[in-house]
């Protein structure tokens, strides 16, 4: 029989006490879910499986302008070479960077199916595609190295991986995160992205900023499902203190709707096209269905969802005589058409959890951004040293090529030619390695001056990074550079809108089924209340729960002011003597692009790049408040929709004028509509123009027949031709159009002008130049052509950036890549014929360039 050991003996085994051995492990394990898995680092904003994922495409190439590839491809190269843990659990957290209802600015993008907001699942990984999207490419991979951030062994020390990624944005706000550990738990929501990099520059120039001006810089979340903030008490407890409740609802009108087949009639029905962040749609309406037939919700008559691939919209058919504000409440109250977001700022700071405010989140990215750019730069300064060192070396040997060909005609080996090149020339060893490996084509003329020009550049680089990294106001001012330049290539109009008066809440006191007001889609005072309540709302006058604003009541038969500003904001006021007076064009970087006066009755028809035409009502646009910027006109779409841009916006008195439309792609299609086209407008949208994948709507201009019709290249070539129906048929809207003129692939449409032939156009070059030309001095060609060189550059680089018509008492307003804006009189602009590049409009930065111009006093579609 084997001898027992004796382990106590030897020593091999060491008494502890089980209370003691079983904290210790706890806490070990503890702190390696807090750390390792549910919470993300304050730095990047992202846990260690997302980390992972993102780095892992990164290696594999998979950028935004490569082929999708397989997600069980990702899938089992992260786990293989960095995530030792379940697959499903992997693809589970690739789908959610993926889904655009899950998250803000989606880090990947996808092909195939990856789920719904009716919780639908994903398909398996073995039939989905994915690769990086533009956002997560360059704002967070795109100075990864071991230069800007430390790297550590992977869990088999195989492969080496990053620790944290270069972020240039503040993903963990932007995309805000959710995650349990324990004992702790996470739930961060996201935010705009063009209010965040506001808030971040404006810290960096006022570091001690008052809370109050950086929440009015970031107002509040911005979720991917839009949705309403109703409460912002919640807003200010998680930006003050990291902990907070923000009471969201979701967004819904009331309709007229049809119904029946043989006997037709009209019922009223709420119409939601909005839910609440991370409600599941399916859910919802069965929980609402549920209510309705054990009577806990009364006066519905059918519950239908209507939505589809253009967006949202769920129909909730009422009974007659029933108050479709008392149904709402009770949707309000009973289900979660309006939800608690219950936020919990809580990240990971070096490598401890810490719960952070508003500032101290911001800060600590500005902190980390600061290091990375000064490792980069230090980096960046070595590298260019070192190679100036080599450069130096081999111009000194160009200069003294007798002596160091006639050491290498003597020398019997390498060695004692290097030697020889250090002792005759005076350089380094490093240098003479150099000479040694140095072509002979580098004796050339040609060469040398490659050579020299290539010392230049590396000297002024040096020169430049020296000073960035000797002054820390420079780092910033390059670190704000940086940031205004994500923003413009990927900013967003918000989708949350932040209720500026207290809705009823859940607690709150229905309204009652006999109450007399007028119920309207926004607004619902009687003609002589001294009250206006917000949307949806309905109250009786005896409420006394409801938190209302003294205001003028809505009259339908008042008008209002309607400014249009340059970047798609809009708003309102009444139309009273004073406020109809003249006011300033400029807000800030923005100005106003049109007024309008409108009955407030009234409807605009507001046309999408997706070739799509929307109503929206004048009454439903936000009324103007001090001095903010207004609203977002996208903002008043279908959430669908909200992705694209807003092309033209008119209202359809001023079009019944022209009686047709001609819409313009980017890819050079064109075609005339009739405006009788566009009548029954409804929120899911009436297809103008049918369009490609790869092309979009650019252009909307009112046209008359006989009317000459421009086209402008961005390599200055101009196409004239008339409006007439064997140029441009009248079409119907389901068609694609004809090609107006074909567009290179290195050039892009700049202009489209309608004019009489006596008129003028003005042609603006990204450097400042342009001049004046009378429309009869272009050639008259025919749909299709090429068109005629209408413009000559001063330098290969430059393009033509605008083509706007320039009529007498015109005036322009050219934007710049600094945002600065510039205006110019048009009738100060020398005329001049196709020949010739123009005179200098404006005075220019030495690297600022003028992005689009715009003419300021027709009223007519969007520049």
């Amino acid at each position: 029989m084997a001898k027992q050991l004796n382990l106590l003996a030897t020593g091999q085994v060491i008494p502890t006490a089980l209370h003691a051995e079983m904290q210790r492990s706890y806490l070990e394990y503890a702190m390696s879910v807090i750390v390792g898995r549910a919470l993300p680092d304050v730095r990047d904003g992202l846990k260690p499986v997302h980390r992972r994922i993102l780095y892992a495409m990164h290696e594999l190439g998979l950028t935004p302008d490569r082929p999708y590839r397989k997600c069980a491809r990702v899938v089992g190269d992260v786990l293989g070479k960095y995530h030792p843990h379940g697959d499903q659990a992997v693809y589970d957290a690739l789908v959610r960077l993926v889904q655009e209802f899950s998250t803000r600015y989606p880090l990947l993008a996808g092909h195939g199916n990856f789920g719904s907001v009716d919780n639908d699942p994903p398909a398996a990984m073995r039939y989905t595609e994915t690769r990086l999207s533009p956002v997560s490419h360059e704002a967070l991979l795109s100075e990864i190295g071991e230069a800007t951030v430390d790297f550590i062994d992977n869990f088999d020390s195989s492969q080496q991986e990053p620790t944290v990624l270069p972020a240039q944005l503040p993903i963990l706000l932007l995309n805000g995160c959710s995650g349990i550990a324990v004992g702790m738990a996470t739930n961060i929501p996201p935010h705009n992205l063009s209010e965040v990099v506001d808030g971040l520059i404006a810290l960096i120039d006022q570091p001690d900023l008052e809370d109050r001006k950086l929440w009015k810089l970031i107002p509040g979340p911005d979720f991917p499902t839009g949705g309403k903030i109703i409460e912002t008490s919640g807003i200010r407890d998680v930006y003050s203190t990291g902990r907070g409740s923000v009471v969201v609802q979701g967004i819904t009108h009331i309709e007229e709707i049809e119904v029946g087949r043989v006997r037709k009639g009209r019922r009223t029905a709420i119409v939601v096209t909005e839910l609440p962040y991370q409600v599941n749609k399916a859910a919802w309406i069965e929980k609402v269905a549920e209510l309705v037939n054990l009577g806990r919700i009364e006066g519905i008559s059918d519950l239908r969802d209507e939505s589809d691939r253009t967006g949202m919209r769920v129909v909730i058919e009422l009974k007659r005589d029933t108050q479709p504000n008392h149904v709402l409440h009770e949707l309000y109250k009973q289900t979660a058409l309006q939800s608690n977001f219950g936020a919990i700022m809580l990240a990971l700071v070096d490598g401890q959890p810490r719960q952070l405010t508003l500032r101290e989140l911001l800060q600590e990215f500005l902190q980390f951004r600061e290091q990375t750019l000064t490792r980069q730069y230090t980096y960046e300064l070595q590298q260019e040293q070192k190679r100036l060192h080599l450069v130096e070396g081999l111009l000194s040997c160009l200069s003294q090529l007798d002596t160091a060909i006639e050491v290498l005609k003597n020398a019997p080996d390498g060695t004692t030619a290097n030697r020889s090149l250090q002792n005759q020339l005076h350089i380094t060893e490093v240098q003479a390695d150099a000479i040694l490996a140095m072509p002979l084509r580098r004796i050339t003329g040609l060469e040398r001056q490659k050579l020299q020009k290539e010392f230049d550049e590396l000297t002024g680089r040096i020169e430049e990074l020296q000073r960035l990294l000797s002054s820390r106001q420079e780092l910033l001012k390059t670190l704000k550079k940086d940031l205004r330049s994500l923003k413009r290539k990927y900013a967003d109009p918000r989708r949350t809108r932040i209720a500026l008066k207290t809705e009823p809440a859940k607690n709150q006191e229905a309204p009652s089924q006999n109450s007399k007001l007028k119920t309207q889609k926004s607004e619902t005072p009687t003609q002589n209340s001294k009250i206006k309540t917000q949307k949806s709302e309905a109250p009786t006058q005896n409420s006394k729960q409801l938190s209302l604003s003294i205001t003028e009541p809505l009259i339908e038969s008042e008008e209002s002011i309607v400014e249009f500003t340059y970047q798609g904001y809009v708003q309102r006021q009444r139309a009273t003597t004073e406020k109809t007076s003249k006011q300033s064009i400029q807000k800030g970087n923005d100005f106003v692009l049109q007024t309008q006066v409108t009955p407030t009755s009234q409807e605009l028809v507001a046309i999408t790049s997706g070739g799509k035409a929307y109503p929206v009502k004048v009454r439903d646009i936000p009324p103007a408040a001090g001095q903010k910027q207004g609203t977002p006109l996208v903002n008043l779409l279908p959430e669908a929709v909200r992705s694209e841009t807003i092309v033209a916006h008119f209202f359809p008195d001023d079009a019944a004028k022209t009686a047709t439309l001609i819409l313009l792609t980017q890819q050079g299609r064109i075609k005339r509509l009739s405006l009788s086209e566009l009548t029954d407008l409804t929120l899911r949208g009436l297809t103008l123009i049918k369009i490609k994948e790869d092309d979009c709507l650019q252009y909307v201009r009112f046209a008359k027949t006989g009317e000459q019709l421009l086209l402008g290249t961005s390599n200055g070539r101009i196409l004239r031709f008339e409006i007439n129906d064997q140029q441009i048929p009248v079409m119907g809207r389901i068609t694609q159009g004809n090609q107006a003129v074909r567009v290179s692939p290195r050039e892009q449409l700049v202009g489209c002008v309608t004019l009489p032939q006596e008129g003028n156009i003005l042609l603006v070059c990204d450097r400042g130049y342009g001049k004046r030309i009378p429309v009869n001095g272009i050639r008259r060609g025919n749909r299709g052509d090429i068109g005629t060189q209408a413009l000559q550059f001063k330098t290969p680089t430059d393009m033509l950036v605008g083509m706007v018509a320039a009529s007498s008492g015109s005036e322009a307003v050219m934007v710049t890549s600094e945002q600065r804006l510039l205006r110019l009189q048009l009738d100060s602009v020398k005329l001049w014929g196709k020949d010739g590049s123009g005179d200098k409009l404006v005075q220019l930065k030495s690297e600022e360039k003028i992005i689009t111009v715009t003419v300021l006093d027709r009223a007519e579609v969007n520049q």
